[in-house]
């Protein structure tokens, strides 16, 4: 195994910065995640505000009732009994619930959190616990309902939930039928090349999926089958015993809401001044929280003394919401700049696992962590890989390809690779053949012009069809050519489809279980034995 640090583009440049610990990025989060002392500063701080957070033996049990249900591992008994320490902290980060786990990028989330967690347990000499938080809350359907496997064309393969909810509910409430669940493993199953690893991997998509109410469900049964003996905690934001121990939150929410929109506000204008691009949506008026009604989440805004939604569906007062959350606390979520702050409530959170762009729309909330008394913890960018199998690295060699000029798209290298196999230099003869017959013909259509102006449209007609007719056999030549080198641009498509599908890259497309059926559940072990690495850079692993 070969690990390769290259470049990849990221598109956020205030992460960037914020990694790098360069620009103005700094005074935009609470922590610098290159200073030495950043553990123990945080470390100490939240020795002394354990009252900011919820009781921690009543988060602990309702974190053991949820994962022994779907996460049920020794290790993970093991993790929740330390996390009951007085002194224990958490490494917490999470992701929708997509289909098989979704991108792989998750994957790299949830090793990052579990070796993170560990690095930090040595280096405080205390309990570190890696938490999953699933946002089950979400209610973008159309995101996480589909996944891609790369096939043997190539190409990725789409598969796909066909359900289309009526309302938009929160993907854990979205119900998933037995025949879809069905038919998403036929997809699967049929997608897959044989290998001798299939068998297992099948009966390990199928322990996942048959049963389950929905994605979040069966998303958490196949993170604990990848992930649940190196012990990590997983939690489902929409889960309603959760819900219920967090109403005071989302009172606090709702009673400073105006100084938290004020401070959103005022955060996000600082990121615009400093040059950056905001990563969320900071609307006015905006409670950055969601009520469901009628199995729909509304995002709730502030309008003529009541929160509301865009509709007008519901209407409340500032009294009656905090009744509401008395009443039915299961019926509130978080928006993307609330959601931090119930993180924290919640747990001791040491540093938070990120994507770049979630480290760029942090920044937004730095001021609401202040406005409850609270602070944002360190910031830690997730492991970021492409693994490239051998078949695709034997390609790349072959045809000496970088890591980079496949990044950058291959369409105009593949074509200076075609025109070097016509070694009949057919290319150059053809382009001879029109220029001659040009400056050989033009003349003479010109000349007969002068004997009836009307034969001079014709001439030049007829021109254009004997250089269509050249055009005709030059495409037809370079068909052959291209039936001649059939396998080889397939090798081409391969390395292209293998490493950046789409033109996006591997991670962020296609599904862990592609890899897994090539090379087996050791695969994960593979990637757990990577080295840690929390600079942001991208590494490419030759599997």
């Amino acid at each position: 195994m070969k690990i390769i640090p290259e470049t990849l583009r990221v598109g956020s440049a205030l992460a960037e910065d914020y990694i790098q610990g360069i620009g103005r990025a700094s005074d935009l989060y609470e922590y610098n995640v290159l200073h030495a002392d950043a553990y123990a500063q945080r470390a100490k701080w939240l020795d002394k505000t354990g009252h900011l957070r919820l009781n921690r033996k009543d988060v602990v049990a309702c974190l053991r009732i949820y994962n022994e249900k779907y996460n049920s591992y020794e290790a993970v008994r093991a993790s929740l009994d330390r996390l009951e320490s007085p002194d224990a902290l958490v490494v917490a980060g999470g992701q929708q619930s997509g289909l098989f786990t979704g991108p792989m990028l998750v994957i790299y989330k949830a090793a990052t959190l579990i070796k993170a967690a560990r690095e930090a347990e040595e280096r405080l000499g205390r309990p570190v616990i890696p938490v999953f938080w699933i946002a089950g809350e979400d209610h973008d359907w159309d995101e996480v309902n589909h996944t891609y496997v790369m096939a043997n064309d190539p190409q990725a393969v789409k598969i796909k939930l066909n359900k289309q909810p009526e309302r938009r509910s929160s993907v854990s409430a979205i119900k998933v039928d037995a025949v879809e669940w069905k038919q998403a493993i036929a997809d699967i199953e049929q997608s897959l090349p044989d290998s001798e690893h299939k068998a297992d991997i099948m009966r390990m998509i199928k322990n996942g999926l048959t049963d389950s109410y929905g994605l979040s469900e069966a998303f958490a049964k196949l993170l604990g089958l990848l992930f649940g003996t190196y012990g990590l905690v997983l939690l489902d934001s929409a889960d309603p015993s959760l819900r219920k121990l967090e109403a005071s939150i989302f009172k606090q929410l709702v009673q400073h809401n105006d100084e938290l929109e004020q401070a959103y506000r005022t955060t996000a204008a600082r990121i615009v001044d400093y040059g950056y691009h905001l990563q969320a949506d900071v609307h006015e008026g905006g409670a950055n929280l969601f009520y469901i009604h009628e199995d729909e989440r509304l995002l709730l805004f502030k309008k003529a003394g009541l929160f509301t939604d865009r509709h007008g569906l519901v209407a409340f007062t500032v009294d009656e919401l905090l009744e509401e959350i008395d009443r039915h606390p299961e019926s509130f979520s978080n928006n993307v700049l609330t959601r931090p702050i119930m993180q924290d409530s919640l747990f001791p959170v040491l540093a938070s696992v990120l994507g770049l762009g979630e480290i760029a729309y942090w920044a937004i909330t730095r001021e609401a962590f202040g406005v409850l008394e609270m602070q944002m913890p360190i910031l830690l960018p997730r492991m970021s890989f492409t693994l490239v199998e051998p078949g695709v690295e034997k390609h790349m060699l072959k045809y000496e390809l970088s890591f980079g000029q496949v990044r950058d798209g291959l369409e105009e290298r593949k074509k200076q690779w075609i025109a070097t196999q016509d070694q009949l230099g057919m290319q150059d003869q053809f382009s001879g053949a029109k220029e001659a017959f040009v400056r050989m013909y033009e003349p003479l259509v010109q000349q007969t012009g002068l004997i009836e102006k009307g034969l001079l449209p014709l001439g030049e007609t007829n021109r254009d069809k004997i250089l269509a007719q050249i055009a005709y056999l030059e495409a037809k030549v370079q068909e052959a050519l291209l039936r001649q080198n059939e396998t080889a641009l397939r090798q081409w498509d391969r390395i292209e489809w293998s490493i950046f599908p789409f033109g996006q890259p591997q991670e962020r497309t296609y599904t862990i279980y592609h890899f897994l059926n090539r090379h087996g559940l050791s695969l994960i072990d593979m990637i757990m034995n990577v080295p840690l690495d929390l600079t942001g850079t991208h590494r490419v692993i030759y599997v």
